[in-house]
């Protein structure tokens, strides 16, 4: 039995596809794909992989944790599951996190080798999306703040844009966590509306279920969205831009700086990733000429990525 980790990251079209995998879990079942999503893994089967207040010590919370995750995998390939993919966003750490510390998953390295730990060699691959920085962490943002959280100081933004930490730093942290597993890396803008293309490049395979595939879930809040929290929790709307849409909180010269970081991670891993992980540009279905919406969008996404490094 292969066992994938969908791994998000954080607004990264993650809860919708952990919404599809639900939704058809018995034709998923049927064509021996098994899901175990944040329902499962927040609660209970992952509890103790990293450290929870216990009267247990951390090396005992772990060692139960692996024992609880082996039971669990030696059931699901009993029962004839080929491809598990076990989906959840949270493993690699929180996205107000990387706002707080002005980096993109500091820790994913330390978080993610107690979890190869608890697999014990089971993981065959390992599936991460990566977005333009500054869309990320704009809608990183503005999530936060529809969720109770203040607006950005000028010095934040400033600290997140000087830092120089990119995706092939969190790549190449993840890869010493997991040095013999494949890592797939999908672009956001490409994969985002596309679950079932998704999963097909996780498990290989196809005639995967199309019912939910084009729902969008938990989308960021636009920036009429975010002046209707603000004026009813008492805070001034007028702080945000005008206009519609979504809020970029970035300067222009600010985002150019960020498109040109995720231009660069681009290009290290369309170069090879010095071998530590396989970028996936293109859709089996698009290459197939079996969607040819999703052809368009791909091709006006490369267009767009070549733009932003020209710019």
């Amino acid at each position: 039995m292969e066992v994938i980790l969908h791994i998000g990251a954080h607004r990264m079209a993650s809860t919708t596809f952990q919404h599809y995998m639900s939704e058809n879990r018995a034709a998923l079942r049927a064509a021996g794909i098994g899901v175990l999503g944040p329902k499962e893994t927040r609660g209970g089967l992952l509890t103790g992989v990293l450290p929870v207040d216990s009267p247990r010590s951390p090396e005992a919370q772990l060692r139960r944790a692996r024992a609880r995750v082996a039971i669990n995998l030696s059931k699901l390939e009993g029962s004839g599951v080929r491809h598990l993919v076990i989906s959840d966003e949270n493993v690699i750490g929180a996205a107000r996190r990387n706002l707080r510390q002005g980096s993109i998953y500091p820790d994913i390295g330390q978080r993610m080798a107690r979890f190869a730990t608890v697999f014990e060699g089971r993981v065959s691959r390992i599936s991460l999306s990566v977005r333009s920085q500054d869309a990320y962490l704009s809608s990183c943002f503005a999530f936060a703040v529809a969720r109770g959280h203040r607006l950005p100081k000028t010095s934040t933004l400033d600290n997140l844009v000087a830092n120089p930490r990119g995706w092939r730093d969190v790549i190449t942290d993840l890869a010493c966590a997991f040095p013999d597993v494949e890592i797939q890396v999908m672009p956001h803008e490409i994969f985002a509306g596309l679950p079932e293309c998704r999963l097909q490049a996780m498990t290989g395979q196809t005639c995967l279920p199309k019912r939910y595939a084009r729902e969008w879930m938990n989308r960021g809040p636009s920036l009429a969205q975010l002046r209707h929290i603000l004026r009813n929790r008492g805070g001034d709307p007028d702080r945000l831009p005008a206009g519609e849409g979504r809020w970029q909180p970035f300067s222009q010269a600010q985002m150019m700086v960020l498109r040109e970081a995720y231009a660069d991670d681009l290009f290290w891993l369309r170069a090879g990733a010095d071998g530590l992980a396989t970028l996936i540009e293109e859709t089996g279905m698009a290459q197939t000429g079996k969607n040819p919406a999703a052809l368009q969008t791909q091709r006006g996404q490369d267009h767009g990525i070549e733009d932003r490094r020209m710019a």
